[in-house]
């Protein structure tokens, strides 16, 4: 154990909040300035404590941190997929931290032509990352972007491919989004609001010239809606999407006319979300117009876009959310959720023959991949579970046939399917509503209420939480853990009813689901409140933040990652990125309803004079998406309320984000930081 040292105590500024009738004193206030030394001071003292704190694991911290490096391949590619005459390749080399995008001219035995090698692009930089890759109709040309903060503020540049070389044209402070008109000269991309980072404008960039000249395309007035740029499959349009959490509004333009006008789609409508996909004179729309609350598809022909034109092509289901089509020439693909499972149906133009793919675990994740042909009879898929690893199956909807194109590798030589279990069970909720948790364990595991068992959920935004394979998950299985996802309310898992059931004024669903599940664990003895672990991040950490607050006696221990925990601050400061765009999901607390609901369950205004389990909270100094002080203030206030002395880590990433360390193999070095706190309760030394 380590030998008894004072955790930081944060000095007190009491500060006067008021809304309506209401007074909060926050006395931690003044941590909201990344510019002040004292803050940086504060951080750092934190991390020296837990450091401190956690000496006595760092060499099982680096023991877990090999263990699970060496069950990825580190000399891995993705399944090359063929897009306008060129076989595109993202690859990792053994040692190397970042992916080398790579393509090939018409057949995989051509000579490899590297587009970008990250690891040479991040050298020098504590943090790098590369997105927004377009390339050009004539293929010589590639759009990218790169954030080296964390804070996703993109520069976006331009590479001559046949060159090698950088062209001078810079875009900067952008949101890192963008795409080519058909002219091989023309870009389109998003840029946001400097303070509150909401992706606000689409802008037109002409080669050649300096971003001052752009032309300003679209400006997203509302200031609850993001907008973003893209490109058709049938690369015929360009597209612009606003939307909010309820609501969106599409326009497009010919991509062959850059200089022309985007027209609206179908002006929006409030509550009327839709999405669009372009194939030969048609539109299909996914939607959820007229109640269709779980969505139906509709189509219109491209030269009549509003609603009035739609037509029905698959009909709304009670019981079926329809979440993803895919368009080919021969076949329609959807995607689709049941009895919170993915479904793959595939029903030929035709109108004849139509069929599920079969899938026949109790528990399991499947969904299409990336298709971009649209003359092709293969569909490509991934399929996984909890005990199963990847796959990347290209299926031949014709004649049925299947072909495993990849399957992770997990690396080491321990690792055996047929070693564990994995199941689906039903708990039931505080007002009755059975809510689902996929598990995994080992085989040999005892119901006895002695096993280490951690719980994870997110429950916001609609976020389905699929049942993945994990291969790091195995060091935590393999010395004693059962690992549990629990379908709370919030998610989408069992339709949008689950979404709208756990959201604004019902929020609190999600978070008594979540207790309910630990409650039905430990009823089943699986585990017991001496064994019991959660764990959530972001939105999940709001989840973290009110479990501890409400049931702290069922956990040993929570792990809390860039948790959102000062709600009524946060949704009050209109400044705050995403703060406006959120609305819909939590309510506006400027509207004293949806004020006195969310104060009634925000972690940081509900900390009381009691016992806590132990806690280990992690964030990023960069975070755009829940800003650092969110769990610096609840950390430093946790420590003047609660009784008790159990461990209380705040451990902040000094250089990154919202997303935690760059690089491939440094995101386990924080995994690893998490499952040594949960094993060292454990009294697992090994």
């Amino acid at each position: 154990m380590p030998e008894k040292i004072q955790p930081p105590v944060a000095k007190i500024i009491p500060k006067e909040l008021k809304q309506f009738d209401d007074v909060r004193i926050d006395n931690y206030f003044w941590l909201n300035d990344r510019e002040n030394p004292e803050v940086i001071e504060y951080l750092n003292q934190e991390n020296e404590y837990y450091n401190k704190m956690t000496a006595h694991t760092k060499d099982f911290q680096a023991v877990l941190f090999e263990e699970m490096k060496a069950r990825i391949k580190e000399d891995d590619e993705s399944v090359p997929y063929l897009y306008n005459g060129y076989y595109y390749i993202t690859r990792f080399e053994t040692g190397k931290n970042y992916p080398i995008y790579s393509r090939k001219k018409e057949n995989l035995s051509a000579k490899e032509e590297i587009l970008f090698d990250c690891n040479v692009m991040a050298e020098g930089k504590p943090y790098f990352k590369l997105g927004g890759l377009a390339i050009s109709e004539d293929n010589k040309l590639a759009i990218f972007s790169v954030d080296i903060v964390g804070r996703r503020i993109y520069t976006i540049q331009v590479k001559n491919l046949e060159m090698d070389e950088i062209l001078e044209d810079t875009i900067e402070n952008v949101t890192g989004s963008a795409v080519w008109a058909n002219d091989n000269k023309t870009i389109f991309y998003s840029s946001q609001d400097e303070v509150t980072l909401r992706s606000d404008k689409i802008f037109k960039h002409k080669l050649g010239t300096k971003q001052a000249d752009d032309t300003l395309v679209y400006f997203e007035k509302d200031d609850t809606y993001t907008v973003d740029v893209a490109k058709s499959k049938s690369r015929k349009y360009l597209v612009i999407e606003s939307g909010s959490t309820l609501t969106t509004e599409y326009q497009i333009l010919n991509a062959d006319k850059p200089d022309g006008k985007f027209a609206i789609f179908q002006k929006r409508i409030r509550g009327v979300e839709y999405s669009i996909s372009h194939y030969k004179d048609h539109f299909y729309i996914l939607t959820n117009k007229d109640k269709a609350d779980n969505f139906k598809l509709m189509k219109t022909p491209e030269t009549a876009t509003s609603q009035e034109n739609w037509t029905e092509v698959i009909a709304h289901r009670e019981d079926v959310l329809l979440e993803d089509v895919e368009i080919f020439a021969n076949y329609l693909v959807l995607d689709e959720r049941s009895n919170g499972l993915n479904k793959i149906r595939i029903i030929p133009w035709s109108g004849e023959g139509e069929y599920y793919l079969p899938f026949e675990s109790e528990t399991y994740t499947a969904y299409t991949s990336t298709n971009v042909d649209f003359e092709t009879e293969i569909l490509r898929y991934s399929y996984q579970s909890m005990t199963t690893p990847s796959s990347v199956i290209d299926f031949n909807m014709r004649t049925k046939e299947k072909e495993i194109k990849k399957e992770q590798q997990v690396l080491g030589g321990k690792f055996d399917k047929n070693n564990y279990t994995e199941e689906r069970l039903w708990a039931t909720a505080k007002d009755g509503t059975k809510i689902p948790i996929s598990m995994a364990y080992r085989k040999e595991l005892k119901k006895d209420g002695n096993n280490p068992l951690l719980q994870y959920a997110y429950g916001s935004y609609g976020h389905s939480m699929n049942a993945t394979f994990s291969s790091t998950r195995l060091s935590l299985l393999d010395r004693g853990f059962i690992f549990a996802i629990a379908h709370i309310r919030g998610g989408e898992d069992l339709g949008r009813h689950w979404y709208e059931s756990g959201k604004i004024l019902k929020k609190k669903n999600t978070f008594t689901d979540f207790i309910a599940c630990s409650k039905f664990l430990i009823e089943q003895k699986y585990t017991s409140p001496q064994h019991l672990y959660a764990e959530g991040g972001s939105a999940g950490g709001l989840l973290m933040g009110v479990v501890v607050n409400n049931a702290p006696q069922l956990y040993k221990g929570v792990i809390a990652q860039v948790p959102f925990v000062d709600v009524m601050t946060t949704m009050l400061d209109n400044t705050i990125p995403l703060t406006t765009g959120e609305y819909d999901e939590w309510g506006n607390p400027n509207y004293k309803k949806y004020y006195k609901y969310m104060k009634s369950y925000s972690p940081y205004d509900n900390i009381k004079r009691q016992s806590y389990p132990n806690m280990y909270i992690s964030t990023g100094l960069h975070d755009s998406q829940v800003q650092y002080w969110e769990p610096a203030k609840w950390v430093a206030k946790l420590r003047v309320f609660k009784t008790d002395s159990n461990y209380l880590f705040l451990d902040t990433n000094m250089e990154a984000g919202h997303g935690g360390a760059s690089g491939r193999f440094e995101a386990l070095k924080e995994l690893a930081k998490e499952f040594s706190f949960l094993l060292d309760l454990e009294g697992i030394k090994k």
